[in-house]
């Protein structure tokens, strides 16, 4: 294991987040290293089923055949998108990767720092979805805070103004 890196992407499933991933897979990810998605659910998503055994410490790393059968990401109310699904399977098996997806419930930029330090990644790719400066400023920008409270490298890919 000398050589092999943990990296971590932030996902939501979302364009932003999956033009992350791919940047992840061209510029970071190599043959035999772990990849490790990181998914964060709002508070009450956990209410019911066996998912409040998992409140303060997120779900059991869930591999990557695991997390493409529909019905066990039921489970978690969770649809990961088929796009997201077919790159990651492609990927895990021409580098020879281990996949695995980790869910946490909560805040997402608190979330997101502690998954750096419990997991612990070598390093963390997070997609930007380009907020304006006012839209910024009230809600605040999960990126901004994971790249200033991060305990790890933190690439932020940033979605161009020409993309949906």
């Amino acid at each position: 294991m000398a050589g092999e890196k943990i990296v971590g992407v932030a996902v939501d499933f979302s364009s932003c987040s999956r033009k992350a991933l791919k940047w992840a897979t061209d510029n970071i990810i190599r043959d035999g290293d772990h990849l490790v998605l990181i998914t964060v659910q709002p508070e009450g998503y956990y209410e019911d089923g066996e998912m409040q055994l998992w409140e303060a410490t997120g779900s059991p790393m869930i591999p990557l055949a695991e997390f493409s059968d529909p019905v066990i990401m039921k489970k978690y109310k969770m649809k990961p998108d088929p796009e997201t699904l077919d790159l990651l399977n492609t990927v895990a098996r021409q580098k020879e990767i281990v996949v695995v997806l980790k869910i946490y419930w909560g805040d997402a930029r608190e979330k997101i720092c502690e998954a750096i330090d419990k997991i612990p990644l070598s390093c963390l790719v997070i997609g930007n979805r380009g907020l304006g400066k006012i839209k910024r400023a009230i809600m605040g920008s999960v990126s901004t805070f994971v790249v200033n409270n991060g305990s790890c490298p933190v690439t932020v890919v940033k979605q161009s103004d020409h993309e949906p």
